[in-house]
């Protein structure tokens, strides 16, 4: 190799797949396309009452702000149906209406300009009824049905027939709705078919993704607390999504709906499906090291929260891996000795005390930043960007 050749670091210029996506029919969202080949999108719910609007209507700005795409809003009474048409007219992202129970309220989210309406076909009372008539209305407004099936929630016939929520049974009851759809010719759906065990859940996707071509909304229904919901939702999806299956996530966790969203935001960052912004790579630390990793990934990962750059951030504590490390991002430092040496594109530019490593290391972030922005490389840039590394 010749010693004039420019060596690649960082990112790659094209973030490699893991598989290709289904090709799945697309649907409209309100502004955000669904399935085909449009992006995975992030969804979550408020956890607000509907009907008070401001209430809702800040959470829904909220969410906004940490990078959720479409947000669900519950439906089970008359006076949430009131409120509908005014939060879907002042949310700045297409707000789905969640119906249960009451068909009726179907009718009233269609009306109210919601941009899609999610049902639940076991246990909305008179449903396949109600069928013909939803499917004109929501025909003539244009406006998307997510069936969606939940393992707590199965219809009874189909509960009796499998006795309990099998994958077959969720994916027998979305593709039988869908039928009853498909008799008056409104093909507008998105599907789920959650379950709070991921490995039933991923079946369950996986066969009905075999069966079907609309565009599928991922989900591991009831999956916990934070921790445990990130795990199973991270487990659950990261297996589907690599088999390029999912249109759509949300990350169902017993916190707040923005942890949701972050959550949902780093699983496909992390699978190359949605462009790398800060990214934290940091050793779990050793005997080895001689800085606190602990402190300074945290420091770090403070000091740069918000930017909108990709930037990868590596924390690593010893100079058996952090030189190496620091030299194939385009940002890094190599600490040890109660000092560390900053690299900037493989190159070490110079030599800090430990105390300056923080402020050292954002100070060069914000150059590189201004930088990509003023080459136009920001968060819409379709290849990968630089990488920070702190060794």
């Amino acid at each position: 190799m010749s010693t004039t050749e420019p060596v690649s670091l960082g990112m790659p210029a094209v973030p490699l797949k893991l598989a290709e996506r289904r090709r799945s029919r697309q649907i409209q969202v309100g502004s955000v396309a669904v399935g085909g080949d449009a992006p995975v999108s992030v969804q979550s719910m408020t956890t607000t009452v509907t009907a008070d609007i401001g209430a809702t209507l800040q959470q829904i700005a909220e969410l906004t702000a940490s990078g959720c795409q479409i947000v669900r809003v519950a439906c089970p009474s008359q006076d949430d149906a009131d409120a509908l048409a005014t939060i879907a007219r002042k949310s700045q992202i297409p707000v789905i209406a969640d119906i249960h129970f009451q068909p009726k309220y179907v009718f009233a989210a269609i009306d109210a300009g919601c941009a899609a309406v999610r049902v639940n076909p076991g246990n909305i009372r008179q449903f396949d009824d109600k069928v013909k008539e939803i499917a004109r209305a929501a025909s003539a407004a244009g406006t998307p049905i997510r069936i969606g099936v939940n393992a707590g929630s199965l219809d009874r016939r189909l509960l009796e027939k499998y006795g309990k929520a099998t994958p077959e049974a969720l994916v027998e009851s979305a593709l039988w709705e869908c039928s009853l759809f498909e008799e008056h010719g409104f093909r507008d759906i998105k599907i789920s078919v959650k379950h709070n065990d991921p490995v039933v859940m991923v079946n369950a996707y996986r066969l009905l993704a075999q069966r079907c071509d609309y565009p599928l909304h991922l989900g591991v229904t009831e999956a916990g607390p934070a921790f445990q919901g990130t795990i199973k939702s991270a487990v659950a999806f990261g297996a589907l999504l690599a088999e390029g299956i999912g249109d759509t996530i949300r990350v169902s966790l017993s916190a707040p709906p923005a942890e949701e969203v972050k959550v949902g935001i780093q699983i496909l960052e992390s699978l190359n499906l949605r462009q790398r912004r800060l990214e934290i790579v940091s050793c779990p630390s050793c005997g080895r090291a001689q800085v606190d990793v602990y402190k300074l990934a945290d420091q770090v990962s403070a000091g740069l929260d918000g930017l909108e750059v990709p930037l990868r951030v590596a924390v690593m504590g010893c100079v058996v891996n952090g030189p190496g490390e620091a030299r194939e991002a385009d940002l890094g430092v190599a600490s040890g000795n109660g000092k560390g040496q900053i690299f900037v594109k493989g190159e070490v530019i110079k030599t800090v005390p430990e105390s300056k490593i923080v402020e050292t290391l954002i100070e060069e972030a914000m150059k590189i930043a201004e930088r990509m922005e003023a080459a136009g490389q920001g968060t819409d840039d379709a290849g990968g960007g630089p990488t920070v590394t702190v060794a």
